[in-house]
């Protein structure tokens, strides 16, 4: 599954924002963002795009770059990461295994028209956190149980 997100329009759901304003502002809530996207997918971070709006790229930035595993594209050629995003879905040969996360209507069409799923960024965001926490709780360490206990250790450790 490769998961294509609409980086500014995810940032706005999120409320993840640097303290400043204005270009280091933007650069700031993009690092905490994709930050906060590297956690909550882990090892699915490979298989994620995020696109950005290339109007406050930092300068010297290349288009493309990877951070902490997830593949970071700035528009730079398009009008906006939404046509960015477009030609992504069209140019995808399994559309099927895409998901495109915006709570843009025309992205969410264009998803769809390819049959690939389309996800609100608000509704994507509370799934991806329920499940993260999910992950979580099970890797979370049982009380110890007494040494008389040995049921409890076999269960432990998978016995």
């Amino acid at each position: 599954m490769t998961l294509i997100i609409d980086g500014y329009n995810l940032l706005h759901a999120s409320g993840v924002f640097g303290a400043e304003r204005g270009p280091r502002g933007f650069e700031q809530s993009r690092l905490k963002l994709l930050d906060l996207l590297a956690e909550l997918l882990g090892a699915d971070a490979a298989k994620t795009i995020v696109v950005f709006d290339a109007a406050n790229a930092p300068d010297g930035l290349p288009g493309r770059h990877v951070h902490r595993g997830l593949r970071v594209w700035f528009a730079r050629e398009y009008p906006d990461a939404d046509s960015l995003i477009e030609e992504l879905v069209d140019a995808d040969h399994a559309p099927q295994s895409l998901v495109v996360v915006s709570s843009d209507r025309r992205l969410q069409a264009a998803a769809r028209r390819r049959r690939a799923a389309a996800v609100d960024c608000d509704a994507w965001l509370a799934e991806t956190k329920a499940r993260r926490r999910e992950r979580s709780d099970h890797d979370v360490k049982p009380a110890e149980p007494g040494p008389h206990d040995v049921e409890a250790w076999k269960r432990y450790f998978g016995l």
